[in-house]
């Protein structure tokens, strides 16, 4: 199966405040706040939704189609990526624009504040993804994930006039997108991704309820950190997931991307949401443990008894033939028809 990720592609810069940003915060003077943070650490690391989201997928054994605009800085940025089994053919690159910035400081809470400089992600709305399905040997699957949002819109009606299957994922984009973009990039998924607060959010933003969203899509999944994940489907109701455990927080950026990955991988191998959900978690929690989005390594086994120990021996027996096949067994090198990765 072939999934296309579109999305922004960018340079996070990770910053560490050995504080609480809420005790920072005075009650009354909210209106005019003014802070300025020494941080102890600064980590440069490759990132961006969609690039993170492929990322995860390479890792799983996919071969996914990432698709955003980058700058003339990409080269070693994309090499990496392909040496991770992600198809970076499909991505444009600016010769006015930088690749996009991600500055992000984190609290001892896991609490985040950030920014984010789109560069050449403004050149996204120009690349046609007619031109990808077809250069790509088709596409079973785009994910539209937080981009520019002309970008978002234009793909995400492109895949309705080519009868492209389609996820939605809008997330940290709901800020910018007024109530008839938001109608549009949503209606007719058949995954719509957000976390708690985002579904709170797109639920504001479009004027939708809840039964009306989930009567516009196929299942609506929303991630609650620690709380687990919800899928939500009409006529039915939630499921609820509960989180993999974590051995030791790291870094939490990038954590729902990887999530989004382990649970479209799962998907593509024709499993159902309740193995989905659970390789979703595991894969999140792996990347959890390491600081930056995609500083984290996978083996079958490990995620295979993080899996189980979390959903029972079932869950992990039906995503096993599936890991054990595309997976190494142990951390390691990976060894493709590409080479080693």
């Amino acid at each position: 199966m072939r999934i296309a990720v579109t999305g922004s592609i960018a340079t996070d810069h990770l910053a560490t405040f050995p504080g609480r940003f809420t005790d920072q915060l005075i009650e009354g003077r909210l209106d005019r706040v003014s802070l300025s943070f020494l941080v102890d650490e600064l980590h440069v690391r490759r990132g961006g939704t969609a690039a993170n989201i492929a990322f995860g997928l390479g890792l799983l054994g996919l071969t996914p189609l990432l698709v955003g605009a980058v700058g003339a800085d990409f080269e070693e940025y994309g090499a990496w990526l392909e040496e991770h089994g992600v198809d970076t053919a499909h991505v444009r690159v600016s010769s006015t624009r930088q690749t996009a910035r991600f500055m992000c400081t984190t609290d001892e809470d896991q609490n985040q504040i950030a920014s984010f400089y789109a560069g050449a992600m403004a050149e996204a709305p120009l690349i046609d993804l007619a031109q990808v399905s077809g250069h790509g040997g088709g596409i079973d699957l785009a994910l539209i994930s937080p981009n520019d949002p002309a970008a978002m819109t234009r793909h995400t009606e492109q895949c309705r006039e080519l009868g492209i299957p389609f996820a939605s994922d809008p997330s940290q984009q709901l800020a910018r997108l007024g109530r008839e973009d938001v109608r549009r990039i949503v209606g007719g998924a058949r995954w719509l991704f957000t976390n708690e607060y985002e579904a709170a959010m797109l639920l504001d933003t479009s004027g939708w309820t809840r039964e009306e969203v989930l009567g516009r899509v196929g299942a609506w999944v929303i991630t609650r950190g620690a709380d687990g994940v919800l899928v939500d489907t009409a006529g039915t109701g939630p499921a609820a997931f509960p989180a993999v455990p974590v051995r030791a927080a790291a870094d939490p950026t990038g954590v729902g991307d990887a999530f989004r990955a382990g649970f479209l991988a799962a998907w593509s191998w024709g499993l159902p949401p309740h193995a989905a959900v659970p390789l979703g978690c595991a894969l999140a929690t792996t990347a959890l443990e390491a600081v930056g989005p995609q500083q984290y390594e996978v083996s079958s086994a490990d995620l295979l008894s993080r899996i189980g120990a979390g959903y029972g021996d079932s869950v992990a027996a039906l995503l096993a033939p599936h890991l054990t096949a595309r997976v190494p067994l142990a951390t390691g090198p990976v060894f493709t028809a590409g080479g080693t990765r």
